[in-house]
């Protein structure tokens, strides 16, 4: 389950949590972007690259024992020499790169989520008729490419005939044929936990901190706009 659902559904996480430690108090427009085109059984899913971490768990665990072909790039500021096969190594302004082009496992990729879900898992791989594909680069806020547009969700793609992953990104409606979706963060409080109120290490307590707001979800799904506001902390 992607961590937008997760809010709406009331179940937030500490996975819920890494997406939100980044922001500020303030409203932030244009995330989590999702679009869908759907024909018969088969949908295609775009999204910003928010929701990457996420496709790439979701594949994992379909994956399981097996192994398959990975291509692409896992981006962080830790080490994971030792870690993982890589065949080159990027690194500016601390931030490293690791190129992967070879077969792993399900449950290889899932234990690499685990223990580092700070990076970012940009992932390119298939299983059975379902294929995934992530750009291999660090992430960045969506942005429109000219002035007054609005920007495109395109920096994951994956295709999928599973119901259930459709419905975890739209579940706004039942059955649809396309759907355009962005979200609204409105962060208005800074919870900082009780124990850390009197800490130096700011670093920390921006980590541990926990934002309070609301989410506002805009969705035009067959033409018909849908808003919908969910309050949350995480």
């Amino acid at each position: 389950m992607n961590f937008i659902k997760k809010v709406f559904d009331g179940n937030c996480d500490e996975e819920t949590h890494l997406q939100f430690k980044k922001f500020s108090k303030g409203e932030f427009n244009n995330r989590a972007l999702i679009r869908v085109k759907c024909s018969g059984k088969k949908c295609t899913i775009n999204t910003s690259a928010e929701f990457g971490n996420e496709l790439v768990k979701i594949l994992a665990k379909k994956l399981g024992d097996q192994k398959t072909k990975i291509s692409g790039a896992i981006v962080s500021t830790a080490d994971l020499t030792g870690e993982l096969e890589f065949k080159e190594k990027k690194q500016f302004q601390g931030v490293k790169r690791y190129l992967i082009e070879n077969e792993m496992s399900g449950k290889e990729l899932l234990d690499l989520l685990n223990k580092f879900p700070k990076a970012f898992f940009g992932l390119s791989f298939e299983v059975g008729e379902e294929k995934l594909k992530i750009k291999p680069k660090a992430p960045k806020s969506a942005k429109a490419k000219n002035k007054g547009e609005s920007p495109k969700a395109d920096f994951c793609k994956l295709i999928t005939t599973d119901e259930e992953i459709k419905k975890s990104f739209v579940f706004d409606v039942s059955n649809f044929k396309s759907a355009e979706i962005n979200h609204t963060f409105l962060i208005e409080k800074i919870e900082v936990p009780e124990e850390l109120k009197d800490s130096k290490d700011f670093a920390l307590i921006r980590e541990k901190s926990l934002r309070v707001g609301k989410i506002v979800r805009k969705a035009v799904i067959d033409g018909k706009e849908i808003v919908n506001e969910k309050e949350f902390k995480a």
